[in-house]
């Protein structure tokens, strides 16, 4: 069940890279921002008319500021909570690492692709991304600490196939992007599923408590991704954003491999 609605998620996070390519070739980076302000008013509007009311406290009597302060508390005391997190915070610090500043190599020379046409290797990310879905069935079998630890194999090899976009040129180096791009998604995806597999039964009356503090990772590794991406783009290349990306994974393959779960 983790693995349909994360699938959901990232189907989201992916396909809207290839709509705001369409749009930004149509009217620009202006319009595609215009479109996303309007579709998240009439998301809010929707749900205020289909969200039950807000009950006045949570669990237990307490209030929300409460609430929050509960989560350190769950981190303090939950070592599998804590290593998640930091999972979380290296694959997803990872998966902006591509695709923050992949437009900036495929829409110069010898590349210049249209922003609709870059927008399409997110299919790619998606097709990876929806097959990591049996990862949530292996967590469940007790594989989740195996499953980790090939996925975070896989990301890491994926950098392979990710880097040739900046040594060579020739319909085969996108071809290797693809491949790439797909292992890594799926790597990471898979990943994903495994640690809410895993976060979700250590407090059965918290579980919102316990996504919502891993979440807080997944969003600052998504951050601090994008941003380094950049800078390592404006100082190396290319090739500086495969070995920051190939660094983070493999910190995360370390992690694996010295936190016994």
């Amino acid at each position: 069940m983790v693995g349909i609605v994360t699938g959901g998620v990232v189907t989201g996070i992916l396909s809207a890279r290839i709509f705001a390519g369409v749009l930004a070739d149509l009217g620009g980076w202006r319009l595609v921002y215009l479109t996303l302000s309007g579709l998240t008013l009439g998301m809010a509007l929707v749900l205020a008319r289909v969200l039950p009311p807000r009950a006045p406290a949570g669990p237990g009597g307490l209030s929300y500021p409460a609430l929050l302060r509960s989560m350190v508390l769950l981190f303090r005391e939950e070592r599998v909570l804590r290593l998640r997190a930091a999972f979380a915070f290296l694959i997803f610090a990872t998966f902006n690492v591509l695709w923050a500043p992949l437009v900036l190599p495929l829409s110069g020379p010898p590349w210049s692709l249209p922003h609709s046409v870059t927008g399409l290797f997110g299919l790619a990310g998606l097709a990876g991304a929806l097959s990591a879905g049996r990862a949530g069935q292996l967590a469940d079998r007790g594989l989740a600490r195996r499953t980790t630890g090939v996925a975070l194999v896989l990301m890491l090899l994926a950098w392979g196939p990710i880097a040739v976009l900046g040594w060579f040129s020739g319909a085969w180096v996108l071809a290797a992007l693809v491949l790439g791009i797909l292992l890594l998604d799926l790597a990471i995806q898979a990943v994903h599923v495994t640690n809410q597999s895993l976060i979700f039964p250590l407090r059965p009356e918290a579980r919102s408590r316990l996504v919502g503090g891993y979440m807080v990772f997944y969003s600052l590794g998504s951050a601090a991704g994008a941003l380094s991406a950049t800078m390592a783009y404006a100082a190396a290349g290319w090739p500086g954003v495969c070995l920051l990306g190939a660094g983070l994974s493999a910190a995360a393959l370390v992690l694996w491999a010295v936190a016994w779960e």
